[in-house]
């Protein structure tokens, strides 16, 4: 059975949201979870959500620190040794665990992992990638959204084999779709870092489909986007943000006369399927791609149990399909630096 390292001290709920999506996500798949933190905070939570939790496949194990979001990422992973995200980090590159989930620091959790796991062969920097909906219905993948701000076209070239590599064996998309995000489709558009990776980006063994706009990202027209920290981080935000506002325009404008009402009673099932559609928790949380040793998966801070659930359930599959090991085989070809 596979073993995944739980945080329980990351997200801003925590450790409620930690051990109530560990008790889901251990009744419900075949993973055994190593739920990291402080004893005397996370055992009473247990006791109190699940008084038999020890007959589930649920270890706690005790961090003596933890890591908040006020917290420099930097000074914390000098200073913090014993923090809950440390130790589950170790855990990983020990082998007692194929992942880690964390809501916690995002700065934090990627120097941590980065430290104690290590960069994968072939990987200048790892990548963090989202998931976002798209009008299909098949998700697409962005990388990198926010650990990397600079950028070089060999990075950019590591980005989309990483990228299409999980969308291939995690997301199980056949031939992925690999977009290079810029100003528009012709290759003379962008700036010099997106006209430097394009041929990098042809020379690959990808389905390379050229230049993409940030519309085509949620039209469904292209399955990895590959794009530096900076711009991936402003597209996530965006997106987070329209989504947030379309919600509330559909809650206030159906909800202003009895006729709306009663109209919004009679789409009931539509707007449950928009909110499954645009529900991030049901992606579970962000595959930090390139690092040692296992899945390193970062959550919303405001994560609540279900996303909680599904990054274990993320990391379950992360490393059931080896990606790590069939990145670094992609990475082992003439890539960049690798």
């Amino acid at each position: 059975m596979i073993s995944i390292a739980v945080d329980a001290m990351g997200g801003d709920h925590f450790p409620k949201s930690e051990v109530e999506g560990v008790i889901q996500a251990v009744r419900q798949y075949p993973v055994r979870v190593l739920l990291v933190g402080r004893e005397e905070v996370v055992r009473p939570e247990l006791e109190r959500q699940c008084p038999g939790w020890k007959s589930l496949n649920i270890q706690l194990i005790h961090a003596t620190e933890y890591i908040t979001m006020e917290d420099s990422a930097a000074k914390a992973v000098r200073s913090k040794k014993d923090s809950s995200i440390r130790v589950a980090c170790r855990l990983v590159r020990d082998g007692e665990a194929a992942g880690v989930v964390s809501a916690g620091n995002t700065g934090a959790i990627m120097a941590t992992a980065k430290l104690v796991q290590g960069v994968a062969p072939g990987v200048e920097r790892p990548a963090l990638a989202t998931t976002l909906p798209t009008g299909t219905g098949q998700p697409s993948i962005v990388v990198d959204v926010g650990a990397n701000v600079d950028c070089t076209a060999e990075m950019l070239a590591q980005f989309a084999v990483m990228g299409e590599c999980y969308a291939r064996n995690v997301l199980h998309i056949v031939n992925p779709r690999v977009g290079l995000l810029s100003i528009g489709e012709e290759e003379h558009k962008g700036n010099e870092l997106t006209k430097q990776a394009t041929p990098l980006l042809k020379s690959l063994p990808l389905n390379f489909i050229g230049n993409v706009e940030g519309r085509d990202i949620f039209r469904g027209t292209v399955d990895v986007v590959v794009c530096d920290g900076f711009v991936g981080n402003i597209v996530l935000k965006v997106g987070e943000g329209v989504a947030d506002m379309m919600k509330s325009l559909l809650r206030e404008g159906l909800g202003a006369t009895p006729v709306r009402r009663a109209g919004a009673f009679l789409a009931k099932g539509g707007f449950q399927e928009l909110k499954r559609r645009t529900d991030y928790t049901e992606y579970g949380g962000a595959p930090l791609l390139g690092v040692k040793g296992g899945a390193c998966i970062i959550c919303h801070g405001s994560s609540n149990a279900n996303a909680i659930k599904n990054a274990v359930r993320v990391a379950m599959e992360y490393a059931q399909t080896g990606v790590n090991a069939r990145i670094e085989a992609e990475l082992g070809r003439p890539v960049g630096n690798g």
